[in-house]
């Protein structure tokens, strides 16, 4: 991609001096930004990126500088209060600040927290939403988070919490009875403890579960596998994240909806996964 390319007509935010507009860079494929975060990326004079962020998706902005403040776990990261004051520096030095983070900044990506900062600080802001890794990240695996036939709910949630431990307010009980499909983000690390939780709350252990790390790039796994058998299954692969993690029904939709494999050829693997025993248009 070359910056000569024009972008549709439209009219376009510009990217003020002193402004902070905090950008969602998708689940991983640079295909997946949105034109907001290609005209924000244009205008920049500094990224600030994320962990998540593919790197390729900064060649996007070569006028601009790139600073990269990545937080993942169990590994020396930026401290969330210096990455927050430090946009509000670089605002104030009049610089025009892209703050690019993986998936979507309100979707377990602390943009709220930046956001509110410079508020505070009397920094101008813009939002820019990007598409989270528990929907576009699933999808890429042939997973639909919603499907008529299975749910009329999804819950979204962190593997941990601040302190990086599984969050201890979260109510297992009432969401494994009160969802159809749970969509777990962060979730590797306790995994064992998740899905214990969740059998004792009453989801049985050969209930279809699937791991999708670095979703949407060319380094993406699918692991297909159950509640029960999930932590010997994830040893067994070696997988590692980041990882988005769904339990539920529709997992078995990739059966027939695993794209990816059927544009290199394979058959899908079962045209009706959930048994239905009837053609989908007459859903």
């Amino acid at each position: 991609m070359t910056t000569d390319i024009p972008l549709p007509a439209h009219s376009w935010p510009v990217l003020e001096p002193g402004w902070v507009w905090l950008c969602g860079a998708g689940p991983g494929d640079p295909g997946l930004l949105t034109l907001h975060a290609v005209n924000a990326l244009r205008q920049a004079d500094v990224v600030i990126y994320d962990a998540l962020v593919q790197e390729h998706i900064l060649t996007w902005a070569p006028q601009a500088e790139h600073i990269y403040a990545g937080k993942r776990g169990g590994k020396p990261s930026a401290k969330q209060r210096d990455i927050s004051l430090r946009l509000v520096d670089l605002a104030r030095a009049g610089k025009r600040v892209l703050r690019l983070k993986g998936g979507d900044p309100f979707v377990f990506g602390r943009g709220g927290e930046e956001a509110q900062t410079l508020v505070q600080h009397g920094i101008p802001i813009r939002i820019i939403p990007g598409i989270s890794a528990g929907i576009g990240g699933l999808a890429y695996a042939g997973i639909p988070v919603t499907h008529r036939d299975v749910n009329q709910s999804v819950t979204f949630v962190t593997g941990h919490d601040q302190s990086g431990n599984t969050p201890s307010s979260l109510d297992w009980v009432s969401i494994s009875k009160g969802s159809q499909v749970i969509v777990i983000y962060m979730g590797m690390k306790h995994i064992a403890q998740i899905a214990g939780q969740l059998m004792d709350a009453g989801r049985s252990p050969h209930e279809p579960v699937a791991v999708v790390t670095t979703a949407t790039t060319e380094d993406q796994q699918v692991l297909e596998t159950t509640l029960g058998t999930i932590v010997d299954d994830i040893a067994k692969a070696e997988l590692a994240p980041p990882a988005i993690i769904c339990v539920g029904q529709s997992v078995l939709m990739r059966q027939v909806l695993d794209w990816q494999s059927m544009a290199a050829g394979q058959a899908p693997r079962n045209l009706d996964p959930l048994g239905r025993g009837r053609p989908a248009e007459s859903a």
